[in-house]
């Protein structure tokens, strides 16, 4: 009796579990965020950045930085689709060796606010460039050297088009909506039947969906669907399981981002509107690095094609053996050696465009995340 009474008991807390559970874990965010940037050579803080009324009400951005007292160009940093800060681990303390670096949650994303975004295309493209530059007004920064990934890379050459006095250099990594979709008889040569049917079927989900739908298991879908994620990371984080988790807790919360990502794709691998069409409108004293992952899905001829439409401007194409898509995480040490290269010609082209003063009066309304800054004793960058 004993022995089935403990059988019942545990059933009962099992199905009390998945009942109680919720999908908003914000606190669990920040825990697990926190846990990995531990690790971490040099100092961070850590605080909400108020940009005001851009897309929601009262938008705040999330957002870190590390060695802000440095007069180089500042590195700011986005990242890709699902993603947050936490996940430019392998990198923050080779960038922060030389200059400030100010890595954000994009608007949507991660620990930053989740306002509903526009389902048109461009609009909703629009408001995530806002965005950016709303946090950088906020910030107080001139210019910038601007390095994204996949979504990042987008959504950093689209800002770069409509600011380019801003952005000192644009890296993009891997970046994803340059080239144009292929057409549809191309996609049904090289593209299996049952893959296509599964794409038409998911369409008008968004991408991540599969994580919420399971609930209390997302992070177990996340480690079953993406085990090289964490032999990505084990190095720096010994618990790699860290990794899923902040995955799962990044996208286990209102989806919003991931809508607006929704509403410019076309089919998960193109945007509706890509951005080798509209390349050639970037002023062309803007310096471009992409760099690609080999062995990633991305299409990377669309580096040539931006390298062709770019005649008489600083294009520079790199690509890392062995490394995919999350080329920043397979192969951190020649990653960050190409983006320290492109920081230093940025900081060689310091009066490539004149400073510009806005002349509006603003504020900054900086919250903090109500923890102090946290310093880890510095060790030699080689050990």
């Amino acid at each position: 009796m004993a022995e089935a009474s403990e059988i019942m008991e545990c059933k009962q807390s099992w199905v009390g579990g998945i009942l109680n559970w919720s999908s908003s874990s914000p606190t669990m965010l920040r825990t697990v965020e926190k846990k990995i940037l531990s690790f971490l050579r040099t100092s961070y803080r850590g605080w909400f950045v108020d940009i005001g009324s851009t897309v929601g009400v009262s938008d705040k951005i999330w957002t870190i930085s590390l060695n802000p007292e440095s007069q180089n160009t500042p590195l700011v940093l986005l990242h890709g689709l699902g993603s947050g800060v936490a996940l430019w681990c392998l990198n923050l303390d080779a960038f922060a060796g030389s200059r400030p670096v100010y890595a954000i949650d994009i608007l949507g994303f991660g620990r930053s606010s989740r306002p509903s975004f526009s389902s048109d295309a461009m609009e909703a493209e629009q408001q995530m460039v806002k965005t950016v530059e709303e946090w950088r007004r906020e910030m107080k920064l001139d210019n910038m050297i601007l390095l994204g990934h996949s979504m990042g890379g987008f959504l950093a050459a689209s800002y770069a088009i409509s600011h380019p006095e801003r952005v000192k250099h644009l890296i993009l990594a891997d970046p994803w909506g340059f080239p144009e979709r292929p057409n549809d008889a191309t996609v049904r040569k090289t593209v299996p039947l049952w893959i296509r049917a599964i794409a038409f079927a998911l369409q008008p989900l968004n991408p991540l969906w599969a994580v919420r739908a399971a609930g209390p298991f997302g992070q177990w879908v996340i480690n079953k669907a993406r085990p090289d994620l964490v032999k990505k990371f084990e190095s720096f984080v010994p618990d790699a399981n860290s990794i899923t988790e902040y995955i799962y807790q990044c996208n286990s919360q209102s989806p919003t981002g991931e809508s607006a990502f929704h509403a410019m794709m076309s089919g998960y691998g193109w945007a509706k509107n890509p951005m080798v069409r509209r390349i050639n409108t970037m002023h062309e004293d803007v310096p471009i690095t992409l760099v690609y992952g080999a062995r990633s899905w991305v299409d990377n001829s669309a580096g040539e094609i931006v390298k062709d439409k770019r005649i008489g401007s600083y294009v520079k194409l790199q690509s890392i053996k062995g490394a995919g898509h999350h080329v920043y995480a397979d192969n951190p040490e020649i990653f960050n050696r190409y983006v320290v290269e492109a920081c230093a010609v940025a900081d060689q082209n310091r009066n490539r465009f004149p400073a510009i003063k806005s002349s509006e009066n603003t504020e900054s309304d900086i919250e903090s995340d109500g923890t102090p800054q946290r310093r880890i004793m510095s060790t030699p960058a080689n050990s």
